[in-house]
């Protein structure tokens, strides 16, 4: 029935005179969330619901997403993906809505989708459904983790999980300068067709330095930014190095208490030495006074 009605509605289009509103702006849903895709029609008179036909099909393909006609859901023709999940709000058809409640909103049901009514005469109208999924807090680890040294090349790296659309992930140093060069930044999508989001941020590292990675989200906005401060107690001398060091130290410090103990002997040895010549010259000096005055007196 449908697919014989359907051509005969767009046939006669152009004919239309039912006003049809429906939002200008795109309709964002979130992921694994119930959209509603607002359709509202003007009526001039009372009319029986058995006179409405409501048809919602997606734009490009033709497919059908939801129909009523007569009175009542005509489903047999829905395409399958739509199942149990699509909705019209019966309350609200007498009033002139025409809105469609998709429930369970997964990334494939992104598009647009065209809204057909016919009371007495027709109208349609399309809409644009976006799908956001927040992403995971971002999570920043650092490559090499340990033995860094002033100087050394540092990879910092960026990931969350689980958003739609692709986001942008911004870099930037604790002056909040941004930092675009050496950034690489690239993405996955899962059988769902969320994404991976991966920044890689290659930099010289100097000590008391801060990075941060900030994640934004085109749909949502910012969801969330990660940092992390490097500072002088991060950079530790490898293990080799230190012990190397603490034992040429312990060896320096050997060598100069050797080299104190030496000289101390040294100096005690050659003081000595100067006292007995200084008594050896005194005794020499004494007998050869006595020789003289022996000499005198004979």
């Amino acid at each position: 029935m449908l697919s014989l009605l359907l051509p005969a509605l767009l046939a006669i289009q152009a004919l239309a005179v039912t006003e049809l509103r429906v939002p200008e702006q795109p309709v964002v849903a979130l992921h694994g969330s119930n959209a509603s895709l607002h359709c509202s029609f003007s009526h001039f008179q009372p009319f029986n619901l058995s006179d409405l036909t409501v048809i919602w099909q997606l734009t490009d393909t033709q497919s059908n997403v939801h129909a009523y006609l007569g009175g009542r859901d005509h489903l047999a023709e829905q395409a399958e993906r739509f199942a149990n999940r699509t909705a019209l709000f019966p309350a609200q058809l007498r009033l002139g809505d025409a809105s469609l409640l998709l429930s369970r909103v997964v990334v494939a049901d992104e598009g647009s989708y065209t809204c057909f009514v016919r009371v007495q005469d027709y109208g349609s109208a399309a809409l644009l459904l976006q799908v956001a999924a927040p992403y995971s807090k971002p999570v920043l680890t650092l490559q090499p983790k340990s033995n860094l040294r002033p100087g050394d090349e540092v990879a910092l790296t960026c990931v969350a999980y689980g958003g739609y659309p692709e986001a942008s992930m911004m870099w930037q140093n604790g002056g909040g300068r941004n930092l675009t060069d050496n950034v690489t930044t690239s993405s996955v999508a899962n059988e769902d067709g969320l994404f991976s989001m991966t920044s890689v941020l290659t930099v010289v590292l100097e000590p008391n330095s801060t990075y941060s990675c900030q994640l934004v989200n085109p749909l949502l906005g910012e969801e969330g930014n990660a940092s992390v401060t490097i500072t002088g107690q991060n950079i530790a001398f490898p293990p080799v190095a230190l012990w190397v060091t603490v034992g040429l130290a312990v060896c320096l410090l050997v060598l100069l208490v050797a080299l104190a103990a030496v000289c101390r002997r040294k100096i005690k040895e050659s003081c000595e030495e100067a006292r007995r010549e200084a008594e050896e010259a005194k005794e020499l000096e004494e007998e050869e006074s006595k020789t003289a005055m022996t000499l005198l007196n004979s």
